[in-house]
């Protein structure tokens, strides 16, 4: 948590910096499960129930499940769970500034594309994406072919979709997000060695569980593998950024993923902490002591109060922190003028 100080900070550069790395690199989100504990919790949250016999693991997975189905379903619009709207909305904000951000890049130097890397495996960007469906153009792509059947295979993620005039005057992309889920998700379901992407809750769901053992997990199973592979490989490209809300870095796989990737000097990896202790947090987690100039952390220290969200405690003082919601409306912001100062323009 972060105490409101009387300190003043001036964020317009830093901010300036953000949005024009969004338009002018390769464009990728890693989205932990921070941007969903406003309906479903953290792991933190839970606790072994005896009675039940069930793990706080399991109890996590039951959450997420019921939570899935509940979006799914369209449950969320029913009074009582005001908690899965309010954080759809934060996704579906989420998405649609995305969307318009890319549109700001010159697809000859940078494409218009975004990858949405989540370990979270509830239903919550796919939702948002249906209800962005006629609201923007913009082409989704969760890895899958197919029509009644819809198989995933990695490769797919390799496509650029451009619009043709009708006199072929013209050719001009498409803004495109890929969703990788490196931990699976509750709509995929497994057969004959195979995944399937379906459009409600599997009664098998294909997820890597909480189960503390998810780097060996996902070693020992080819499609979490896979998909980890496209991570990695996104990260070795030449002018790429990578953006992480929500994520602690506590999957030591992906830790050790990006940690190797910073090595790619033309990477640059931008973490924000829900609170300022997530700094150090964070350093911990990827086993860091001396931050590489690639790597930058903001936490709510960093940015003025009014781009903050405020909470206050049971004892009435106010503290803030940074979420989904706070990023957005900085990408929100994103204009032609962030990039008067690109030379390459």
């Amino acid at each position: 948590m972060t105490d409101v100080s009387e300190t003043e900070v001036h964020d317009e550069s830093l901010v300036q910096k953000l949005r024009k790395l969004m338009i002018t690199k390769q464009l990728n989100f890693l989205i932990g499960s921070g941007t969903s504990a406003k309906s479903i919790g953290l792991m933190s949250d839970f606790k072994g129930d005896a009675e039940t016999g069930k793990t706080a693991n399991k109890q996590l997975e039951d959450k997420v499940n019921e939570v899935s189905r509940k979006i799914v379903s369209g449950a969320y619009e029913l009074a009582g769970e005001e908690k899965i709207r309010l954080n759809l909305n934060d996704y579906s904000h989420f998405l649609k500034s995305v969307i318009d951000v890319i549109n700001l890049s010159n697809s000859r130097q940078t494409p218009k594309s975004v990858n949405l890397f989540t370990t979270n495996y509830d239903v919550y960007i796919e939702k948002a994406v249906d209800e962005l469906i006629g609201t923007s153009r913009f082409v989704f792509n969760d890895g899958a072919n197919g029509y009644f059947k819809r198989v995933l295979e990695s490769s797919n993620y390799n496509r650029v979709v451009s619009y043709k005039g009708l006199n072929d005057n013209y050719i001009s992309e498409i803004p495109s997000i890929s969703l990788i889920k490196p931990h699976g998700s509750m709509n995929w379901s497994e057969h004959n060695g195979k995944i399937t992407i379906g459009n409600e809750v599997s009664a098998n769901p294909k997820i890597v569980k909480p189960t503390g053992l998810e780097e060996k997990d996902t070693y020992l199973d080819n499609h979490y593998y896979e998909m980890l592979r496209v991570f990695q490989l996104e990260l070795d490209k030449p002018q790429s950024v990578l953006f992480t809300i929500g994520f602690s870095f506590q999957d030591k796989h992906i830790g050790k993923m990006v940690k190797r990737a910073l090595q790619n000097p033309e990477l640059l990896v931008i973490a924000f902490g829900y609170s300022d202790d997530d700094k150090y947090t964070y350093l911990s987690n990827l086993g860091i002591d001396m931050m590489p100039r690639n790597l930058k952390i903001y936490t709510p220290s960093d940015f003025e109060e009014f781009r903050l969200t405020k909470h206050k405690n049971e004892d009435e003082n106010e503290w803030s922190s940074f979420e989904l919601q706070n990023l957005t409306a900085i990408i929100n912001g994103a204009s032609e003028e962030d990039l008067r100062d690109d030379k390459s323009k």
